[in-house]
């Protein structure tokens, strides 16, 4: 068999050839005739599966090695018969350690209280870690998650009126949708940015068209946002300039980048792909140990868990603010990054 291949995919190299011949290509370069004669393909969130890359070839499995899934066109695949998969919860613990060490630095900056209640908004894999990791940091929480509350019978659950409320941190682990019973488009807008009760902090690394942008930034001008940490952008990768400018804590969509979270991805991907194709193969996908000279690690934080004390997100600020305009190189070559020792 033959599969096409996203080549920024780390620790796939030498394991994916155990499924067939493998053609690595950039994500966002990969066409239709690069797919035409392949059986499956495995990308990331940069390339767009649908009719216009797929109509016509002999593809017949996708794995997205990513939690996100927004970049595939899920109607065409199914009506097509092509199987797919994202690798939901990969790297889930990844984003709850940028956003813990995130909450870390705020406070330590004194733009939130020691023991602020932070509202998620999205309490599935990403957001249930999220939740564990502001407990270990002594944070009072409020979830939002209507989808679950449906579900769960409400019990545990908030309104996000109520976050708009009562929350000093709102963070969002929603994915992606404009339609449906809960659409999460622009959720975050004028409307929902005006009626906030204690000029909050914004996160948002889930994905960038969550936020409304120019909303946000009139929110932070007028006092009432008091910060934001922005990690997913509209329009990546040509970024808003001004609310990067503004954000206390800003980076290249690499929350979910440590080394652990891709590693688990690549595992995950590499196994569904075995599996569509029955294929009797198992995978052991292990991230690189931590060398000397480490360059994420956060000072003064031994107070915290040990995901927090291994991650500064200030690092991934300062190199994007000096230089947006390699928003894809800092994310396509993103130094190693771990959870754990």
């Amino acid at each position: 068999m033959k599969i096409v291949i996203d080549d920024r995919i780390p620790y796939l190299r030498g394991q994916a050839e155990r499924l067939g011949e493998c053609v690595y290509l950039p994500g966002s370069e990969i066409s239709a005739a690069d797919v035409r004669d392949a059986d499956a393909l495995i990308v990331r969130t940069r390339t767009r599966c649908d009719a216009a890359l797929l109509q016509g070839s002999s593809v017949r499995f996708v794995a997205t090695a990513t939690i996100g899934f927004d970049h595939l066109d899920t109607d065409f695949l199914d009506g097509a018969g092509i199987g797919w998969t994202n690798c939901a919860g990969c790297n889930a613990a990844s984003v709850a350690q940028y956003v813990g060490s995130s909450l870390y630095l705020l406070r330590r900056d004194g733009l939130i209280s020691a023991s602020a209640v932070v509202g998620i908004v999205g309490v599935g894999n990403v957001g249930t870690k999220v939740a564990q990791l502001c407990r270990e940091l002594g944070f009072r929480i409020l979830l939002n998650d209507p989808p679950r509350a449906v579900v769960e019978g409400g019990q545990g659950f908030c309104p996000l009126e109520q976050i708009a409320q009562e929350a000093e941190v709102i963070t969002f682990h929603v994915p992606l949708s404009a339609d449906g019973p809960w659409p999460t488009r622009h959720l975050v807008d004028a409307s929902f940015l005006q009626n906030l009760a204690l000029r909050p902090v914004i996160i948002n690394s889930s994905r960038g068209e969550v936020v409304a942008t120019s909303a946000l930034i009139e929110a932070l001008d007028a006092g009432r946002v008091r910060a934001a940490v922005v990690d997913t952008w509209e329009d990546e990768p040509h970024i808003s300039q001004p609310l990067l400018q503004r954000a206390y804590i800003a980076t290249p969509h690499i929350a979910g980048y440590s080394a652990d979270g891709k590693a688990c991805g690549t595992q995950m991907a590499l196994q569904a792909v075995a599996q569509a194709f029955g294929k009797s193969l198992s995978f052991n996908i292990q991230a690189p140990a931590i060398a000397s000279g480490y360059a994420y690690r956060l000072a003064g934080a031994d107070d915290a868990p040990i995901a927090v004390q291994l991650y500064n997100p200030l690092v991934d600020s300062r190199a994007l603010k000096a230089t947006p305009e390699r928003f894809e190189q800092l994310r396509g070559h993103y130094p190693l990054r771990r959870e754990w020792l």
